[in-house]
């Protein structure tokens, strides 16, 4: 619609001001400000990464940034957070883990834009979810642990709900209450440490314990290890989140994988087609899980 002159003008003369175009007037006229919002309880949990990653590279693809926030496992600060994210008019939001407040649910169905719940499966989600059951991992460790003859089972795990869930899980398949270590989350490998100095005070002759992160596994190793503990024989040990460093941990450690990135690119194009105004066929995507077997657990 203009010269290659006026063109060039006016490139002179945003290099000059330093200008940037303001998205927000933009965003009132088309209604979209090629933006979607992302909750994630901390950004220090290492299963949660991968799923950040894909979301960012996928959005990206399809011309939308990613706005991340923290919740730090706090309902009433993501409450706050969410209040602050929908203020900049993202045109989707993805949660990790389940929207718990009934009003903040309420309020998210009625602005009408994408919500994806993640990392959880429920039969209300508020829009649309991609996770998986962490009712029925807590059952396949259990599972798992009976099958290779253990009794003596221990819980290390952090406080938040999706951990409670999973050792719910763990004890309705067992059919009873076992031994267990609560720490705050997020979990680290101090914590794990500390949690195994509880178990074995709870009970010295444990043989088995389900951790809630791979980051509290890799303490619940150390302190047993540092306690002349040997890794299965005396003491087996499972994780869960098949973080980056659970295949060459010493022994390497037994956990439960999941496909975190999966979880982000199917988030991402779930949104992607809603804000084109695609029908979704699937609005719920159950991702699955599965027990990785290394030598924490196997002689």
């Amino acid at each position: 619609m203009v010269s290659d002159k006026t063109i060039a003008r006016v490139r002179q003369a945003v290099e000059t001001t330093g200008y940037f175009p303001n998205l927000l007037a933009g965003g009132l006229k088309s209604r979209r400000s090629m933006t979607v919002a992302a909750l994630v309880p901390a950004i220090s949990v290492q299963q949660f990464l991968p799923t950040v990653e894909a979301l960012t590279e996928s959005l990206h693809a399809a011309g939308y940034q990613l706005i991340l926030g923290q919740s730090g496992y706090d309902h009433a600060r993501e409450e706050a957070l969410f209040n602050t994210m929908m203020s900049r008019q993202p045109d989707g939001i993805v949660v990790t883990g389940l929207v718990h407040s009934a009003a903040l649910r309420e309020r998210l169905g009625r602005l009408g834009i994408p919500v994806v719940e993640t990392w959880d499966l429920s039969d209300r989600p508020v829009d649309m979810m991609v996770g998986f059951s962490h009712l029925l991992v807590g059952g396949a460790i259990a599972g798992y642990f009976l099958a290779r003859g253990w009794r003596r089972i221990g819980i290390a795990t952090g406080d938040d709900a999706r951990a409670a869930t999973r050792r719910e899980g763990l004890l309705a398949t067992l059919g009873r209450t076992v031994p267990t270590a609560y720490v705050p989350a997020p979990s680290s490998l101090a914590l794990g440490r500390r949690a195994l100095a509880d178990l074995l005070t709870q009970d010295p002759e444990i043989e088995a314990v389900y951790c809630s992160s791979d980051q509290l596994a890799q303490g619940v190793v150390t302190e047993a290890l540092a306690r002349g503990l040997r890794i299965p024989q005396d003491l087996a040990v499972c994780g869960f989140g098949d973080a980056d460093f659970a295949a060459h941990m010493e022994p390497s450690l037994t956990t439960v994988q999941v496909d975190g990135a999966a979880i982000g690119r199917t988030a991402a194009a779930l949104v992607v087609a809603r804000c084109r105004g695609e029908t979704v066929a699937a609005p719920v995507v159950n991702m699955g899980f599965r027990i990785v077997e290394r030598r924490s657990t196997a002689d």
